[in-house]
Parts: structure tokens; sequence; C-alpha cells
């Protein structure tokens, strides 16, 4: 095989995240956005010592126990990888990744380690309690469009009105705001913010809701390039004919080069910037820009199982219950305060500043006086904790935890870890440090946080032996 090849194969299997490896007669391929037995016509891109990486032309045949796509931007959208699967195909696939990385672990201890399958998220649809849409064109020169980015494109964005993983509010308010900026973009009073020029003005349409109370808040994402009287917007949105209630209507000024929403100044332009979601009985404040997990009900198992596997270690009397708890990598301080009322204290640990502010926030409304929440990167902020853990919870960005914070929260030898991990690939490197320090893994589980997308969330315990591991 060589650039530019055409060739036609098999997809074998599906790696984490979403890599096919597709078997041709010329020998294998690795591309992206396929599914398990698909036939795929793939176009070679790179060839290096001996393997191959191609990108999908076409899907020749779909595999046998292939579904219609339940979503009309299935293809186009690079949303959701797996809805021509059927969903228990789909769980079978995460688990069946989660556990091909976790193999080389398993591989280096002889102690016994549990694997408990993979939980399914309480919904399969309209799950999403946040999205970030984004404003832009399909094809250049085309008309205005307001959704996700296209597949395989940094630029080109499609407009999701028929969107499945969110309900039907978001598709009125993404219509009814593209309906209202579509003529005046037509006539050229209004532009979309270009990347690669650096010149527009609407960048992104965020939007929050509430799966307990209903409530929702609107951001339109601008940035300072023109001004425009956005009261008739406003207007329109409250005009709505929604299920739920908009709590508050936004608008946050963003300059910034990189393609995020970035609070750079926002003005409420109708209600409030905030409203209370509920988890597990504990009462949180949501801004536009808090952490929160976008699924809440998915959320509220990965939770529980977080606090199952604490309660099984009370129960076994591992630990007792007026130990001190390291929550690191705390976002707005969920799991420290679901632990709060089974330990003596709980500190949690995170680098972003308006998140800690909202799990402060969120402790004083949940009436927990026994959470501590610090400031700072982890690696520096653990020198100047006094307070020593009895048990660590481990819940790092997708990037995983930085080698040199790793060894100190290994320093302080606990006999218990628990690591929360959004993505399994940084989990099963950061396993080899775990394991060459004495810890290995006890017990582990998959949840399906994100159906229908390559994401997956794995909780694994990890416990302290004497020694480091031997190899198996």
């Amino acid at each position: 095989m060589k650039k530019k090849d055409v060739v036609q194969g098999i997809v074998k299997k599906v790696e984490f995240p979403n890599k096919g490896i597709v078997e041709t007669t010329e020998g294998r391929v690795v591309v992206k956005g396929v599914l398990p037995d698909q036939r795929v016509s793939v176009q070679i891109q790179k060839v290096r010592n001996g393997r191959a990486e191609g990108r999908l032309l076409e899907v020749v045949e779909e595999a046998k126990n292939s579904v219609e796509s339940p979503c009309i931007h299935f293809g186009k959208c690079g949303g959701c990888s797996y809805l021509t699967m059927p969903y228990v195909k789909e769980l079978g696939l995460k688990e069946q990744q989660v556990k091909t990385l976790l193999k080389p672990a398993l591989d280096r201890q002889t102690n016994k380690f549990t694997w408990e399958g993979i939980k399914t998220s309480p919904v399969k649809f309209a799950y999403r309690n946040k999205m970030e849409f984004t404003f832009g064109d399909e094809v250049m020169g085309g008309p205005l469009c307001l959704g996700m980015h296209k597949r395989g494109s940094f630029y080109d964005i499609v407009t999701v009105s028929g969107c499945r993983i969110v309900d039907d509010d978001y598709k009125k308010i993404l219509s009814a705001t593209l309906d209202y900026f579509s003529p005046m973009y037509d006539r050229g009073e209004v532009s979309f913010y270009h990347r690669m020029k650096q010149v527009g003005y609407l960048r992104h349409l965020l939007v929050r809701k509430a799966v307990r109370t209903g409530d929702i808040l609107i951001d339109l994402v601008t940035t300072t390039q023109e001004e425009h009287d956005l009261t008739p917007f406003k207007d329109t949105l409250l005009g709505l004919d929604l299920t739920g209630r908009i709590s508050g209507i936004l608008h946050t000024k963003n300059d910034s080069l990189a393609d995020a929403v970035i609070d750079e100044g926002t003005e409420i332009l109708y209600g409030q910037d905030f409203f209370y979601e509920y988890l597990l009985g504990l009462k949180f404040r949501i801004t536009p820009f808090s952490f929160f997990q976008t699924n809440s009900l998915s959320a509220e198992v990965l939770y529980q199982t977080v606090r199952g596997y604490i309660r099984s270690l009370y129960d076994q009397k591992a630990i007792s219950k007026d130990g001190i708890i390291y929550d690191l990598y705390s976002g707005t301080g969920t799991i420290a305060q679901l632990l709060a009322p089974v330990a003596n204290k709980v500190i949690g640990v995170e680098i972003v500043e308006e998140a800690v502010e909202a799990a402060k926030t969120n402790a004083q409304l949940n009436n927990l006086d026994n959470c501590e929440f610090i400031t700072g990167d982890v690696l520096k902020v653990l020198d100047e904790i006094e307070d020593k853990p009895d048990l660590i919870i481990l819940d790092p960005p997708r990037d995983g935890i930085n080698p040199k914070a790793l060894q100190k929260i290994i320093g302080y030898g606990v006999k218990y870890m628990i690591y929360v991990s959004c993505k399994p690939t940084s989990l099963a490197r950061d396993l080899e440090m775990l394991q060459e320090s004495g810890y290995v893994m006890t017990r582990g589980v998959a949840v399906d946080q994100f159906p229908w997308t390559s994401h997956v969330e794995t909780v694994v315990l990890l416990t302290r032996t004497e020694g480091t591991t031997e190899a198996g």
C-alpha cells in the first residue's frame, strides 16, 4: 500500500477512541469513524513502518446487525459515533475497549481483580443537560448554520435541529436563534466569527437545562467586533413554547482566539445567571460555565458506584468512618459532597478557581461544614495541606495525572484509592506507575455516561500491597 491508494476491507475491531482496524487484501489499515463488521472503502493517507492509516471514503456495506440511525444528522455531524449500532452492541464494544486497555495492567499483577461489566445510562436519548452550539457555515459562502462541527472538519458547521441527545427545548431554542439571525446574516448586517480570519461576531449558543427542575439558561456568546441590540432576540426566546422554564438569557463577550466558550464578561439580558440542579439528594448551583457532568442521571450512576466502593470498604472495616478523604481534581465538588456524610473531613483540590468557588457555595447550600476546597495545581497544593488522607479519590481531566503529581499522591501510602477516569487510555498509562509503587486493581467497572458517542467512564478501586507488584 502507498499513499492515495484506495482499498476495501472489513472492519475487524474498533479500538478506543473509535479507531477502526480494517483488514484488506493488502494488509491492515487504521481508520477513524467506522463500526465493527462494516465493509468500507478507504483512501490511504500515511504508511510508516508497515503501519497504514487511511480516511473513510464510503461504507460499502453495513454490518449485518446494523439499525437505521434515529438521527437525521448522523454521518455529517461529528458528535455521535454509534447510532447505527444496537445499544447492547455499543455497550459490548465499549466494555471490550476498556478491558483491552486494562489487560496489560492485569498481566502485571497476580492479585485477584473483579471486573463488574458496564453500567448503562438510565436514558439513551435527550440525556444532555448542556450543549455548546457553534455558528458558522457548512460550505464556504453558504447560509448561516448553528450546530456541531462537521465530521472530520475544524471549520464547517452542521445545523443540528434534529439532534437526538438533547430534548425538544434545545431544538426549539436553536431553531429560533438561527431563524432570528439568518435574515440579518443574509443582508450582511451580522457575521459569524471566522476562526482563520479571526473576524466576525456570532460565536456560540450555550444552552443548559436542569433535569430535575426544567430550568433553562441560554447564553449567546459573541465577540465585541460588532454592536447589536439583543432585546428583540431576548423577546423571541421568551415567546417560545417550551416544556422547561427560562431562568436566564445571557450575553457573553469572548474575543479569545481559542475555539472555546471563554467568559470575558457576561451581561444578563433576562432573569438570572444560574439555576439549581439536584443530584442524589444534594443541591447544586449551576452557572453557564460550571463544570457539571453533562448527563445528570448517568452521573448519579457513576457517583453511586464510587460511594458503593467506599461503603463496601466501611462494611469490611477496611477503613474507618472518621477518616480524611482527598478528592483530587474535584471540579465543583460533587464527589466530595456526596462523601462528606461518611467522613470526618473531605478536602477537594481543583485548579479552576470558578469551580472551587462553586464547590464552596454548593457545600453551604447542602449544610456541609466538613468540606474544604482549595484552588491550585494538585502538584503544588499537596505540599501545603497539613491533614494527611486516609483515602484518595482521583477524578482527573482527560489527559490523566501529571507523573510528578502522581508520585506525590503515591507517597501518602494510603491503603485505598479510587480512580474515576473519563479516558481509559490515560488510566492505563497512570496504572503503570501506580503498580510499580505497590498498588493493584481490585475492582473495576465501566459506565456509559455518553450513549452513542465513543466516550466511556471507568472506575477502578486500587489497593496498596506490601512491596511492589510482580509480573504475572
